[in-house]
């Protein structure tokens, strides 16, 4: 999930915003604004319910954020890179670069998150009871009251025994410690969160159909989420077992066909697509690349504007470029790959492109693998 803008660095990780944070964050303040808060305390000034929704919304999402810069924090001390923290419809991410290096650290990174979301939870609840111990019954004791419940709720949810909830990641944790095998428990820990999905869409239909409205279609599309996740962590698994000892350097395609950045639409289309027939160039300029075009990205381009769009108009830019070197271990770098929409890395040494990583050099080195692990008799779980 890629951040829309950023907002600045926390412990020297960088923390950005999707857009989609907008549309859960004005539900929650709309929800809690116009139903709960006015339900619960009658006869109270229109914009104190506005502002109690908009004040608890916000400290919402600042609970999600120190949820995940827990993980992050954690992950840093367990030797792990982290990219990045992205807020989103779903709650957040942490962007870890690798994997945990063996089950202990999985756990700690994986099950610091719930326990922080479960001590906000009662810090607000703490509150909340000493002002309901003096006598006080006002908006804001529905406020605090509302934030200690979500942040427990939300501990328990993470922690339900599914990939990609950091309960699935405990789940794998363990799976590893008993069995040994990291891409077995991984297979476990994303079934897992298939079953957990179904389950959440079954009951999603159920409670709309029961009259449940917004909150079954809530949980449809939370169970829809988990299914998607769950199979390509499933798919990811299987693919790291299959990639396990390659490099980089062993799947690329070395010295790539480039182009420069000032070259038309037009001028791609007729020279270099079907002269070379590649389907994606990077953009270099003294050996150093500064962009990649596709041709997914051209084919946007209207005919008629062509000759007036250069590729570093439509190409992916320098920032969004995943770069890897020669000897970096090639699970290391799929993660990332996500990272630019074209699926696709340049290789480089000491700044300058010698190769680049494409899906198909991915799936080629996924097959020979998974061959190599059927005639050896370890077949992938």
């Amino acid at each position: 999930m890629r951040a829309s803008f950023r907002l600045g660095r926390i412990v020297g990780v960088p923390v950005g915003v999707n857009w989609s944070v907008l549309v859960i964050f004005l539900l929650i303040a709309w929800a809690l604004s116009a139903n709960q808060f006015p339900r619960t305390y009658p006869d109270r000034p229109g914009f104190a319910y506005v502002l109690a929704g908009l004040a608890a919304a916000v400290v919402f999402f600042l609970g999600l954020l120190a949820h995940e810069v827990s993980h992050a924090v954690v992950a840093k001390r367990n030797g792990l890179e982290v990219g990045g923290i992205t807020l989103w419809l779903f709650g957040g991410v942490a962007e870890l670069k690798g994997e945990a290096p063996n089950p202990g650290a999985e756990l700690r990174i994986a099950g610091i998150g719930p326990l922080v979301s479960l001590l906000i939870g009662a810090f607000f609840g703490v509150i909340a009871a000493g002002l309901a111990m003096t006598g006080y019954n006002g908006l804001w004791l529905g406020a605090l009251a509302w934030l200690a419940g979500i942040n427990v709720l939300l501990a328990v949810f993470n922690v339900l025994p599914a990939a990609p909830l950091d309960g699935g990641r405990l789940l794998r944790a363990a799976v590893w410690k008993a069995t040994g095998d990291r891409t077995k428990a991984s297979v476990v820990a994303a079934r897992a969160g298939w079953v957990l999905g179904a389950l959440l869409i079954g009951l999603g239909f159920w409670q709309f159909f029961a009259g449940g409205g917004f909150g079954g279609l809530w949980l449809i599309l939370i169970g829809w989420f988990l299914i998607g996740a769950a199979g390509m962590e499933e798919r990811q698994a299987r693919m790291g077992s299959a990639l396990h000892g390659l490099r980089v350097a062993d799947v690329m395609t070395p010295q790539p066909q480039t182009a420069s950045g000032d070259m038309t639409v037009a001028d791609f289309v007729g020279h270099y697509l079907f002269a070379y027939r590649h389907s994606a160039l990077p953009l270099v300029e003294d050996d150093r690349p500064v962009g990649l075009v596709t041709l997914d990205r051209v084919r946007g381009v209207p005919a008629d504007q062509r000759y007036g769009t250069t590729l570093a108009e439509v190409a992916c830019r320098a920032d969004d470029l995943v770069l890897a070197s020669p000897d970096e271990p090639l699970n290391e770098l799929l993660p990332r790959l996500s990272e630019c929409a074209d699926g696709r890395a340049l290789v480089v040494v000491d700044g300058r492109l010698v190769g680049i990583v494409s899906p198909s050099d991915i799936s080629r080195a996924a097959q020979r693998g998974s061959m190599r692990e059927q005639m050896a008799g370890r077949p992938v779980p």
